[in-house]
């Protein structure tokens, strides 16, 4: 059995495992919130690793914390920005709204190993919390890591998988095929028109949430509180906020009314809006390449995706779209995070938001598996793809809706009656339309060239 130790708070005694780094207000967030088991995002704990010790040299610089004090409290702060502590915060996400539990946490871990290294006492709340509330610090956080992680994963996966399918459509510019409307045949488009359209989605989505971003760089801190900034000097705020742009390399500064950014989520559930746009975007474009690559007999198969692992316990040979299947899993998490991040924006009471760890893992989360699919979507499946040329052409040829081309020559009733007799006969358009109009074969073969079609007829 795992050895404790007797700690003490406000409210009494009780026993710590003996190995734990955090004192007796976590161990009585772990008894009372044994709900899912889904502890705070890493990105999240490593952000108020950088508030945290933000925060101490904003209060060095201010007189009001001694350096021996801030130099071990900045150093166990470097550990858990390292990631070298996260065994010592095991919080359910499912805690107090307010993730007091979470900030308390925060400073007891640091309290205790700051003051072995200080060989002095270091308080959680008199000097860890100095200057701060956990209805500032956990908002502050919120913003931080989100901030980072888009910085640093999202967009340039974004960017990547941009990249990836403007470089694919360029190589399959000249392969036409038959467009589709309401999965039914319709005009010819070529590959890279089609591709084309994919970059220019997530290029709106990449506008929409750099867009946003400015204000998620906004921080709550030197609100304490309420937002009045009590026991706070004027100035810790801003110290803070450069302390942290320092530090990230972000501009991070505090909020113009810090009463909005901690009585709601205003920006969180904005921008959580666009990733969910993002999402829909990728979720279009996986769908379109599963119907791409489907058949390989029976179905579409213009495309072949990579093969990367069997497809059926049951069927030899069989290969399934798992990238893309994978990537529309992600999209209906991230837009299923979304309605959940909307209902906790809708839960702030007065002055405080208490939902704000739902929010952090919710947003937190979604920024960590978009990027990550969107990375998978473009080096496993859309760089890889071949295209199936025989199939296209071959499909292409027989397109009723081909006759489009000629409504201006010979009429829409005309048109129709040349389609349906093509369809029905499985016959070409052109063989078709040259036994039922007066137009040549050479007229024809001009009129119906989809090479001038992809460009309007022109």
């Amino acid at each position: 059995m795992s050895e404790f130790r007797i700690e003490k708070d406000s409210m009494g005694e009780l026993q710590v495992p003996e190995e734990a780094a955090f004192g007796a207000q976590t161990q009585r967030a772990v008894d009372n919130f044994p709900i899912s088991g889904i502890t705070m995002p890493e990105s999240f704990i490593k952000a108020l690793g950088m508030v945290k010790q933000a925060c101490a040299n904003a209060n060095h610089g201010l007189g009001a914390l001694d350096e021996n004090h801030r130099r071990a409290i900045s150093s166990i702060c470097d550990d858990i920005i390292d990631g070298r502590l996260m065994a010592h915060f095991p919080l359910d996400v499912f805690q107090t709204g307010s993730a007091t539990s979470t900030n308390m946490n925060a400073n007891e871990v640091i309290a205790r190993l700051a003051s072995q290294e200080a060989e002095d006492v270091i308080h959680p709340n008199d000097h860890v919390n100095m200057s701060q509330s956990s209805n500032d610090v956990i908002p502050t956080a919120i913003h931080v890591s989100a901030a980072i992680d888009c910085h640093q994963q999202l967009l340039p996966a974004i960017n990547h998988l941009i990249s990836v399918i403007e470089e694919k459509a360029e190589s399959v510019e000249s392969v036409i095929t038959t467009g589709r409307t309401h999965l039914m045949d319709a005009m010819p488009v070529s590959l890279g028109q089609e591709l084309s359209g994919w970059a220019a989605q997530l290029r709106s989505a990449l506008s929409h949430i750099e867009r946003t971003l400015p204000e998620i760089h906004q921080l709550a801190i030197g609100g304490t509180a309420v937002g009045t900034g009590i026991n706070a000097d004027v100035s810790f705020g801003d110290l803070v906020a450069e302390q942290l742009s320092n530090s990230t390399g972000l501009s991070f500064s505090v909020a113009n009314n810090r009463f909005a950014v901690m009585s709601s989520q205003d920006t969180a559930v904005a921008l959580s809006g666009q990733l969910k746009t993002l999402a829909t975007s990728l979720m279009k474009i996986s769908n379109d390449l599963r119907w791409m690559n489907s058949g390989p007999l029976a179905g579409i198969g213009e495309i072949a995706l990579p093969a990367l692992q069997p497809g059926s316990s049951i069927m030899p040979g069989k290969v399934n779209p798992v990238i893309p299947e994978a990537t529309a899993m992600v999209c209906a998490q991230v837009i299923g995070n979304d309605t959940t991040i909307t209902i906790a924006g809708q839960s702030g009471n007065f002055q405080l938001n208490v939902m704000l760890p739902l929010v952090a893992h919710n947003l937190l989360q979604s920024i960590e598996i978009l990027s990550n699919a969107s990375r998978l979507l473009a080096d496993k499946a859309i760089a890889g793809f071949t295209v199936n040329e025989d199939n296209i052409n071959a499909t292409l040829a027989r397109n009723p809706i081909l006759v489009t081309a000629l409504n201006t020559t010979i009429g829409y009733e005309l048109g129709a009656k040349i389609a349906k007799t093509a369809y029905a006969e499985g016959r070409a358009v052109i063989d078709v339309a040259e036994e039922m109009s007066e137009l040549s074969r050479r007229e024809l073969e001009k009129l119906l060239d989809p090479k001038k079609l992809i460009d309007g007829g022109n």
